[in-house]
């Protein structure tokens, strides 16, 4: 057990070419699974659906337990919001045929997995400039597009009763825009006390999200690169000593060997 434990955490965290090779196939699958709840939200449950989301929720069980099982401190582990969501998804996956309530719109949740993976956003640091400049950028909008898609798949299932669809659904997309940007155009309005709630809660989460991405992309770029010695994480991209400690880091430029 031990050597399978050593090969599972190889896999999970190491530097070799066949461990970020399995991170990237893990956000390819991260990402086509994120896709494909999207997609089968507008259309009626069928027998090939079912069997797709059981052989989804095996290989995210596993993911979720090797995972939990290579932890150093596994109450630490469990304390990161990307693993309940995936416990969320897990449960939705497996209990959602049932319960009365539709809860599917909550599988969109697997993609908090995306901008809070610790080994997968080294390895993009490393290997796109892009990223290791603009990663709070990045990261932000993920959690932005994740917060839309989610609330619109939610929207969808539980206030619009009238149409289904792929035109409903767009004009679930529409509402939550025009909500949290605080557009309003009044074309799409909510009738229902927990119609006028869920806008409120629209509005005030998806504001902060907007203005937080806002922020980062204004903002002067940093990178991210932790001191050795006083522990700072972000610096100036041309940065030679820490702005805190003065100590020399060894941050990671086109031109580095």
């Amino acid at each position: 057990m031990a050597t399978l434990r050593a090969s599972v955490n190889e896999l999970y965290t190491g530097t070799g070419r066949r461990s970020v090779l399995f991170r990237y196939v893990m956000f390819a699958f991260d990402l086509a699974t994120i896709g494909y709840f999207i997609a089968v939200t507008p259309f009626p449950k069928t027998d090939v659906m079912y069997v797709i989301n059981g052989a989804l929720a095996v290989i995210i069980f596993l993911d979720f337990v090797a995972r939990l099982w290579i932890a150093p401190d596994k109450k630490e582990h469990l304390s990161h919001v990307y693993v309940w969501a995936d416990v969320i998804v897990l449960g939705t996956l497996v209990l959602n045929p049932l319960l009365a309530v539709d809860f599917s719109f909550l599988r969109i949740l697997r993609g908090l997995r995306l901008a809070h993976s610790f080994y997968l956003l080294q390895d993009l640091r490393g290997s796109s400039r892009f990223f290791r400049m603009r990663e709070d950028a990045v990261v932000a909008a993920l959690n932005l597009i994740v917060f839309v898609f989610t609330t619109t798949s939610a929207v969808y299932t539980l206030l619009v009763t009238e149409r289904t669809g792929w035109e409903a659904y767009v004009d679930a997309l529409y509402f939550t825009v025009t909500t949290f940007t605080t557009t309003g155009y009044g074309d799409i309005t909510p009738t229902t006390m927990g119609g006028k709630l869920a806008a409120i809660c629209i509005m005030v989460l998806g504001v902060s999200l907007f203005l937080h991405l806002a922020r980062v992309i204004v903002m002067p770029s940093k990178v991210n690169h932790t001191c050795p010695r006083c522990g700072l994480t972000r610096h100036d991209a041309d940065a030679v000593h820490c702005k805190h400690c003065g100590a020399v880091v060894h941050i990671k430029t086109d031109g580095a060997g």
